[in-house]
């Protein structure tokens, strides 16, 4: 039975809740008078429950589509304007005991060449982030309780906001790994993680367990409920996603807004964030073993229905997708990229950067400079603001400054600073020059002279050497 506030796995994720949903979708879908009224209720910021995103989802109306794009870039520009947050993911290990057949990582593919960082390693793979300009980065690790265990990511984690290069250092670690036990959650939080992500993969149980053969990984219920659990520890700014692809698209977004609807009505906060990765080609895995392809036009709608549906939660679109996809997905409402990403292990210090070992390939192979250029060539201001995490602005503070658009007085005079950090530190000739000129033109435009006033010395103090000045 469906209950959004159950504890239970199959019952906040609820296979018949998400048939009968997307039965509903398809009876409802040419009823226009009923999808002008969600519409109406998603340009009013009211967000969506799971069965007004899934008719919107399958509303085939050209005009009511224009307006769904029109009404999730206007939600995206009025509570996270023109700023993108920048991250890279860190991969540590590569060893995994769980047989997920889509992931190269899984125990029984011998042709991967397996690796772990040592904290040296670790530290020549921040020093690396670092000089690119990071100052946000996402770590990574198959399952393994040997080679990857809780003592060795709190031993890492420690590592890494120890690096001091230059003007550089890791302000944020956000950590991807493996469901793991509400004790190992609360030395997370202690060791001052930042965003606890993991992807559910897919919301189908059946398709999940023929998925997930083998390995902790496959206990279905044990990974769905991981964010209570992390949320019990006292992480309250956790990321979910789905690999779409791997079961329909209708039915995972579906699951995956009503998670969303849970931690909301269970916990008070819904996830700090949302990732949408397509299935994509890896070591052993191709994308063409599974029926369920994701269309550029298709993950461009699920992308502006998530902002409308969510629209105060963060959006994240990786290295995975091409140029030109993260650019669409980008109109309609993605705010965190990637850039200058690595997924093999050891892949930032090292020359040539790919040894085999990767978790997939990247389809956005471009340098962080460029990616900051075109961003910068595109409209948008690259941000690598951590501010918010380490002032205690996190989960239900974080969504109350949002909802209200105070955010706003915080965020953007944080992404001038930490981007002109950026353009005096890392930045190409060419990158430092558009740079300048669009933080002039944003300090022009800012309203409040108190705001604006403490933002132009903040800029004279970082262009004399000072750093880390985020409100």
């Amino acid at each position: 039975m469906y209950d959004r506030l159950s504890p239970h796995a199959e019952e906040f994720i609820c296979g018949s809740e998400i048939e009968d949903t997307l039965r509903y979708a398809a009876d409802n879908c040419r009823n226009k008078l009923l999808i002008k009224r969600i519409l109406d209720q998603a340009e009013e910021c009211r967000g969506l429950d799971h069965r007004q995103a899934l008719l919107l989802l399958e509303c085939d109306d050209d005009d009511l589509n224009r307006r769904l794009f029109s009404i999730a870039r206007n939600i995206k520009q009025r509570f996270y304007g023109n700023r993108i947050v920048m991250f890279a993911p860190l991969y540590l290990s590569n060893y995994c005991v769980n047989g997920c057949v889509y992931c190269p990582f899984h125990l029984s593919n011998t042709s991967i060449p397996r690796r772990r960082l040592s904290q040296d390693d670790i530290r020549r793979e921040v020093t690396a982030l670092q000089d690119m300009g990071h100052k946000r980065l996402a770590i990574e690790t198959g399952e393994d309780p040997v080679m990857s265990g809780m003592d060795y990511l709190l031993e890492s984690i420690e590592t890494i906001y120890s690096v001091k290069h230059r003007n550089g250092s890791i302000r944020r670690v956000n950590v991807n790994i493996a469901a793991t036990t509400t004790d190992n959650y609360r030395r997370l939080k202690e060791a001052g993680i930042g965003t606890y992500i993991l992807f559910q993969e897919t919301y189908n149980r059946l398709t999940y367990e023929q998925l997930h053969p083998s390995g902790p990984k496959s206990d279905y219920c044990y990974h769905t409920e991981a964010m209570d659990r992390a949320m019990e520890g006292g992480i309250d700014d956790v990321g979910i996603g789905v690999l779409f692809g791997l079961d329909t698209y209708r039915y995972d977004l579906a699951g995956l807004l009503m998670h969303t609807e849970h931690l909301e009505a269970r916990f008070g906060v819904g996830p700090h964030t949302v990732s949408i990765p397509r299935i994509c080609p890896a070591d052993d895995i191709d994308p063409a073993d599974y029926d369920n392809a994701v269309p550029d036009s298709t993950l461009r709608k699920i992308a502006a229905i998530i902002r409308v549906a969510l629209p105060y939660t963060g959006m994240i679109v990786s290295t995975r997708e091409s140029q030109a996809s993260r650019e669409a997905l980008l109109e309609v409402g993605v705010t965190q990229l990637s850039g200058g990403s690595r997924t093999g292990v050891g892949g930032y210090a090292e020359a040539g950067g790919d040894d085999g070992s990767e978790q997939f390939d990247i389809s956005d192979r471009r340098p962080l400079d460029q990616v900051v250029s075109w961003l910068l060539d595109n409209g948008h201001i690259p941000s690598f603001c951590t501010s918010c995490y380490r002032r205690g602005r996190t989960g239900d503070r974080f969504m109350s400054l949002v909802k209200s658009s105070k955010i706003a007085e915080c965020c953007a005079p944080n992404a001038i600073m930490t981007l002109k950090e950026y353009l005096c530190d890392y930045a190409s000739p060419m990158t430092k020059d558009k740079g300048d000129r669009a933080i002039k033109e944003l300090v022009d435009a800012i309203e409040s002279p108190h705001i604006k006033k403490m933002v132009a010395e903040s800029i004279a103090r970082i262009e004399r050497g000072e750093r880390d000045l985020g409100v």
